[in-house]
């Protein structure tokens, strides 16, 4: 049997820009961070004591003969990329789907770092991340970007660097009372909506070439928030910055936000909120905001019919926390 815990992220500047239609041209940037809300992956080989060959619990239960019967796209692409047969695969998460935190490229990767522990084998979070891009993008068919899974192997606050010829994974270095300082500020509300990623996606695609100036603003505040981050500004800067970057990429599509949402955003924005974002591709999900201290009860009082999730920041990405061979 093995067990796999694999965060979930929240992306604050440059998401759009890791779209390869973008970034295999113009190069890609996002500042994101994982934090500590997981997804759990058990699985192990199943006895041939039942009539059907292999179970997957998710949302439902599907018990199948054949791999081709799978009906969840990824588990089935997952199956067949990994040549895998005659499992139980549960899966187990702290937040729900859809919502804006790379649930499924979360998932994506778990299920692969489990399979390979099932063959034998470690892997390394490259790899991980690599193989997940490929199951999602390819084999799945699904519109989107790459940060997702590579955050999630990877773990930790990072700049992700991407182009035509790779990524790369540059850790954001903080003194401990500055990290600190920015997860304190940080507060995280769901808004009862779910998305489709994949979907959201492709309306974005829609009339791309017009959208190039604008990802390109989005990606130059990758930079701007990294010297935030890393200087000695004043830390509300970076939720001032991320109204400006929500601003944008609202512009990109209409299917990103809603009147709802909106209503949501102003309503923290007046109760004394610096800035914030929908975190996610849009249309749903969950909603950051960056509140100082002596603010944030107002904040909370204000969006009270809203659950609120508070978090810490989490640098491990995925790892196996079970394995019996």
């Amino acid at each position: 049997m093995v067990i796999t815990k694999t965060p979930f992220r929240m992306s604050f500047f440059g998401g759009g820009t890791d779209i390869k239609e973008f970034y295999s041209e113009y190069g890609g940037s996002v500042i994101s961070t994982t934090f500590d809300k997981y997804c759990y992956v058990t699985t192990r080989f199943l006895p041939g004591f039942f009539n059907y060959s292999s179970e997957f619990v998710y949302s439902q239960t599907e018990r199948v003969n054949e791999i081709e019967k799978i009906e969840h796209p990824l588990i089935r692409n997952c199956m067949k990329y990994m040549d895998l047969h005659h499992i139980r695969l549960a899966y187990d998460a702290d937040l729900p789907a859809r919502t804006g935190l790379g649930t499924s490229s979360s998932f994506a990767v778990g299920m692969l770092n489990a399979f390979h522990a099932l063959k034998g084998e470690m892997c390394n979070k490259k790899k991980l991340a690599d193989e997940a891009i490929y199951v999602e993008r390819v084999l799945c068919n699904e519109s989107g970007g790459i940060q997702d899974q590579i955050a999630a192997a990877f773990g930790g606050l990072n700049r992700i660097d991407m182009s035509e010829e790779g990524y790369q994974v540059k850790p954001i270095i903080l003194s401990k009372q500055r990290k600190k300082e920015l997860n304190e500020s940080l507060m995280l509300f769901f808004t009862g909506f779910s998305h489709m990623s994949s979907i959201v996606q492709e309306k974005v695609k829609e009339n791309f070439s017009d959208k190039i100036k604008r990802l390109q603003t989005m990606k130059e505040m990758v930079d701007e928030a990294q010297n935030i981050l890393i200087k000695d500004n004043q830390l509300s800067d970076f939720g001032r910055l991320l109204h400006e970057t929500w601003k944008l990429k609202r512009s990109l599509s209409s299917s990103i936000s809603n009147n709802d949402i909106d209503d949501m955003y102003q309503t923290a924005i007046k109760a004394g909120a610096e800035g914030g974002k929908l975190l996610g591709s849009g249309g749903g999900g969950f909603l950051l905001f960056y509140v100082e201290n002596d603010k944030k009860k107002y904040v909370r009082e204000a969006l009270k019919n809203l659950l609120y999730i508070p978090f810490n920041f989490e640098t491990d990405g995925t790892r196996v926390i079970y394995y019996d061979e």
